[in-house]
C-alpha cells in the first residue's frame, strides 16, 4: 500500500515519476485566468489566520460544508474564524473521493509544512501551526506567489475598472511577477439584467462617451476602454456565457432592441439573443484586430437557489451544470468570424463534461497556421477540475486533436494557496502520459516527452498568449 500523498502521489509508474520529478515539478507557473483581487497583491496582504486565506471566498469549500449539514453561520455567517475552521476540518476529514481533500492537503504541505491529515482530531494542531506560519512575512500574498514559482497572473476585470492596483504593481520594481488585467465585459453584454441601465451610466462616466444611447455608442465606449486595458498590458478576454447562442440580425434591428431596453421595456428572449450575438461578433472582431485571446466559459446555470442568492449574492456555491449548451451554435459563431478572417485565438470551456467530444471535433474545424492550437479546448473547468475530469478532458483532446499543443492548467481561483492545483494537474498529466508509454502506446523518447510535458505545463501558454515575460 502506498503512503498517503507521498512524493509520488498520483504517479503510478516509473515513467510517470520521471516525467513529473524531472520535467514538470520545477517548471514555472503561468496563471492566465484567476479571480485574485489585485489590491491584495498591491498591498501585499498579510492574513491573520488560516480561515481568512482558506475559507474567506471559497465556494467550493462552502458547498461541501453544506452537503455535510453544517449550519450557514459556520460557512458565511457570523461564527468566529476559529469556529469556521473547526467545522471545515471536521468536514474535510470525511471528504473521501472529493478533490478538496487532495487540494487542501497539497496546500498544507507546500505552504505550511504539515504532512499529517486535517480532521476534527487535528484541527487545533493545524490551526496553531498555520497561524504561526502566517505571521512570517514569507506567507504574505506576494511571498506565496513567488514561492509558487509563478511568473505571470491574469486577473478578471470589468471594463469600468480603474486598474489602479495593476498600475501600482507594475510600477513596483521590488515585485517581478507580472500581474495583468483580463477583459471581462459580461455586464456590458447582459442587457436583460435589472441593473443594466445603471451599469451603462458607470460605463459612460469612465469611457469618454457622455451618453450611451445607441448600440454604436456602446461599441465606441467599449472600444475606448479596450484601448485603456491594452495600455495596461491586457491581451486576453474572458466571457461567462449564460447561453450558447448565435442569432444574427441586422444593424437597424440591434439599434431598435437597444433603444427598447433604454426605454425600460422588457425584451423577448429572441431579442436578447440577437443583441448578445451582435455584441459577441463585435468583441471577436476587436480581439482579432488587437491579437487578444478570447476565452469563452459556458454550460453553467447560475444562482439556482433564489432564497440564498437574495441573502448572499452570486458566486456563493449555488451554481450547477446547464445541459442546454448546443455546440452547433458555438460553431456558427466561430464560423461567422472565420468567414471575414476575424477569428481570434479562442479557448472554449464547457462546464458540462458531455461537451468534451463535441468541442474536440468543433475546434478542429477552425485551426490554422496562426498559432499552434489556435482554437483550444480549455482545461477541465470548475466541477470538472478533479482527477477524473482532467483525465477525461485530456484523453478526449488527445483522441480528437493535439494534446501536445494544449495550453494547460489555470487556477480560476480567489485563493493565494491555489497554485498547488497546477501541481495536481501536472501529476495527473504525467501519470496519463506515463501509462501510455509503459503500455507501448508511445515511445520512451525522453527528449520528446520532456518537450511535451514542459510545453503543456508552461511553455505552450507563454507562446500562445504572447505575454511579455
Amino acid at each position: 500500500m502506498k503512503a498517503f500523498m507521498d512524493k509520488d502521489f498520483l504517479l503510478k509508474t516509473d515513467t510517470a515519476k520521471k516525467l513529473y520529478h524531472e520535467y514538470a515539478e520545477n517548471t514555472p507557473i503561468l496563471d492566465y485566468h484567476c479571480h485574485i483581487n489585485p489590491k491584495e497583491i498591491a498591498q501585499d496582504r498579510h492574513f491573520d489566520n488560516i480561515t481568512q486565506v482558506w475559507l474567506g471566498g471559497d465556494h467550493y469549500k462552502w458547498r461541501f460544508m453544506r452537503s455535510c449539514g453544517v449550519e450557514e453561520k459556520y460557512i458565511t455567517g457570523d461564527a468566529s474564524d476559529y469556529e469556521k475552521f473547526c467545522k471545515w476540518a471536521e468536514c474535510l476529514g470525511k471528504a473521501i473521493g472529493n478533490p478538496l481533500f487532495h487540494w487542501s492537503h497539497l496546500e498544507l504541505r507546500k505552504y505550511f509544512g504539515y504532512t499529517g491529515v486535517l480532521s476534527k482530531k487535528t484541527a487545533d494542531e493545524v490551526w496553531n501551526l498555520c497561524n504561526a506560519k502566517l505571521q512570517d512575512p514569507a506567507t504574505s500574498a506576494r511571498s506565496l506567489i513567488k514561492s509558487s514559482n509563478v511568473t505571470l497572473i491574469c486577473t478578471t476585470d470589468d471594463p469600468i475598472d480603474s486598474l489602479e492596483w495593476h498600475k501600482l504593481i507594475a510600477e513596483d520594481e521590488s515585485f517581478d511577477v507580472k500581474v495583468l488585467p483580463a477583459w471581462r465585459p459580461d455586464k456590458a453584454m447582459n442587457i436583460e439584467k435589472p441593473d443594466y441601465l445603471e451599469y451603462l451610466a458607470k460605463l459612460e462616466a469612465v469611457s469618454g462617451v457622455p451618453e450611451i444611447n445607441t448600440f454604436e455608442k456602446l461599441v465606441e465606449a467599449l472600444h475606448n476602454r479596450m484601448d485603456f486595458f491594452q495600455s495596461m498590458g491586457c491581451s486576453v478576454s474572458d466571457h461567462g456565457l449564460e447561453y450558447v447562442m448565435f442569432n444574427p440580425s441586422d444593424h437597424d434591428e440591434i439599434e431598435s432592441i437597444f433603444l427598447k431596453r433604454l426605454n425600460r421595456m422588457v425584451l423577448t428572449k429572441e431579442e436578447e439573443m440577437k443583441f448578445k450575438t451582435a455584441f459577441m461578433i463585435f468583441m471577436g472582431r476587436e480581439y482579432h484586430a488587437r491579437n487578444w485571446v478570447m476565452q469563452l466559459h459556458y454550460g453553467c446555470k447560475r444562482d439556482n437557489n433564489t432564497k440564498m442568492y437574495k441573502k448572499l449574492g452570486p458566486d456563493t456555491g449555488y451554481d450547477g451544470i446547464n445541459n442546454n449548451t448546443p455546440s452547433s451554435q458555438m460553431a456558427d459563431f466561430l464560423n461567422a468570424l472565420c468567414e471575414t478572417d476575424e477569428l481570434p485565438k479562442t479557448i472554449l470551456y464547457s462546464l458540462n463534461p458531455n461537451d468534451n467530444q463535441s468541442i474536440g471535433t468543433m475546434i478542429g474545424c477552425f485551426q490554422d497556421s496562426e498559432a499552434v492550437g489556435k482554437i483550444q479546448q480549455g482545461s477541465a473547468w470548475w466541477f470538472n477540475d478533479h482527477k477524473v475530469g482532467m483525465q477525461d478532458q485530456m484523453i478526449s483532446l488527445a483522441n480528437l486533436g493535439n494534446l501536445s499543443g494544449f495550453v494547460g492548467m489555470l487556477t480560476d481561483s480567489r485563493s493565494f494557496l491555489s497554485y498547488t492545483r497546477h501541481e495536481y494537474f501536472r501529476r495527473i498529466l504525467c501519470n496519463l502520459i506515463g501509462d501510455w508509454v509503459e503500455n507501448g502506446e508511445f515511445p520512451a523518447d525522453y527528449e520528446i516527452l520532456e518537450e511535451i510535458v514542459k510545453d503543456i505545463s508552461y511553455y505552450n501558454a507563454v507562446r500562445y498568449f504572447n505575454f511579455p515575460l
